[in-house]
Parts: C-alpha cells; structure tokens; sequence
C-alpha cells in the first residue's frame, strides 16, 4: 500500500513535467510599443523577478521599448542605449514601474488584469485534496495538462486509511470543462486505473485486492486569488475484483492547486 510520503514522492515527479512546458500565458507575442520614463529613473534587471541583479538604469524621458511580458515582468529595450559591447540594452522591468510611464500620446500608460488572463489561458496544474472515502479519510494528489480550452488530462493518486484495511489507488483520465473562461465552473471527469486494498493482518480470512478500477468524477473549481485554485470533488470508483464481482466506492474531497 502507497504512504504518504510516496504519494508526495510520486507529486514530486510530476513537477518536472509541469515545469519544463512553459504555460502560454507565460511569455506572450511581442507588444513593441514604445514609452517614455516619466519618473526618475526605472531599473533594468538581468531577468524576469526581483532575485535578478540591476544591470542599468533608463533615466527620464528615455524611451523604451516593451518587447515580451512574462506574467508581471517586462522585457524592455532601451532606444539609443548600448552596452560596453556595442550591444542594445535589454532587461525585465516589473509592471509597477512600466505603470509609471506615458505613451507616445502622452498619456499614461495601462495594463490588462494579468491574474485573471493567465488563469484563463492556463496550460498545466497540480494539487492536493483531503476528503473521505466512504467512511475512511483519503488524501489525493494530482497533476494536469490541458489539452484545448476545454478539454485536460490528468493523473491522481489517493490513499486512504481505514480502521479495518488500507487503500490506494492510481487513475488517469480526461476532464471536461465547459464553462473554463468563468471563475466559478463545473467540471466532468472519467478515468482507468488500478485500486489496491489490504487489510489488516489481524483479520480473519482477509485478503488482498489488486484490481483495475474506472473513475467517474465531478466537480467545482473556483479561481479566488493569484495562481491558486480551490476543488472539491465527487468521486465514484468502480474495482473490478473479478469477472462476476465489482465493488464501488464513493468519495467526496475537497482542496487546492496550482497552475503554471
């Protein structure tokens, strides 16, 4: 029977899948529009987040140029500006101090609600969710990726622990979401996997049970707040323990993710 630490182990290799695709929201096509430093100054940074050391400094009324976004982060170019290496000179710029900026109409300068665009456009996500399992507390952990607007797949893993046996299962499956664009959406899914039981030892002609099993979900998201995503879920899981015999089992949890 999985642990805990090996659900969160098998979390842990997801993540590297998660990362190495970049959301689509992350780095959107070129703006290339044209502002003027208002303030006294805005600093240029080696990359997109404040970790990033300043490597120059636009000082008023130098024009920029914005040339690609990255969630809060702008990579900029600074017009007639040259580095040492006869370079142009290229850095990120956080959105506050982009905020500060006029137009070429003189106007200041606005931005869109980034929170919720890249909610919307959102391409990978992974999670954890405590609930019950009939009776039995379970834990479940998962990872998805989107496949159109609508459509995601998605991989989960559960343990729960009972007072009489132990279980654990693993699924993977598609999950639909009609209504993605809005903050508050319901969500249909349906999955195949394998589902494992063993009792206790102390049990009376127990025995084990390793079988395949078939999912069918439903579900409510709610986007509240940055990149995070609240869950809760209704789960029906059917084990096929023989050719003749299945047993179903119903659960019911709630949680949070992430997304990317």
């Amino acid at each position: 029977m999985k642990t805990l630490p090996s659900l969160l182990a098998a979390l842990a290799l997801l993540a590297p899948l998660l990362v190495a695709q970049p959301a689509r929201a992350a780095d959107d096509a070129p703006e290339t529009e044209r502002v003027q430093v208002a303030t006294p100054y805005i600093e240029l940074r080696t990359g997109p987040g404040r970790g990033y050391p300043v490597f120059h400094v636009a000082e008023r009324r130098q024009w920029v140029v914005i040339e690609l976004r990255r969630t809060d982060w702008y990579r900029v170019r600074v017009e007639g500006a040259r580095s040492a290496a006869g370079e142009a000179v290229v850095g990120w710029v956080p959105r506050e101090q982009l905020a500060t900026t006029l137009t070429e109409a003189g106007t200041g300068k606005s931005f869109r609600d980034l929170v919720v665009d890249d909610y919307l456009s959102r391409r990978m996500e992974m999670g954890a969710s405590w609930g019950r399992f009939e009776k039995e507390p379970t834990l479940k952990v998962w990872g998805a990726w989107r496949l159109s607007d609508t459509l995601a797949a998605e991989v989960s893993f559960g343990q729960v622990q009972g007072l009489y046996a132990g279980s654990s299962w693993w699924s993977m499956g598609l999950t639909s979401e009609p209504w993605s664009h809005q903050r508050l959406s319901p969500h249909f899914g349906i999955g195949v996997g394998r589902f494992r039981n063993a009792p206790n030892l102390s049990l009376v002609n127990a025995e084990a049970t390793d079988a395949n099993q078939a999912q069918m979900q439903l579900g409510l998201r709610w986007y509240f707040t940055r990149r995070f995503v609240g869950r809760l879920d209704y789960t029906r899981t059917t084990a096929f323990i023989a050719d003749e015999r299945n047993t179903e089992y119903r659960a019911f949890t709630a949680g949070l993710s992430f997304f990317f």
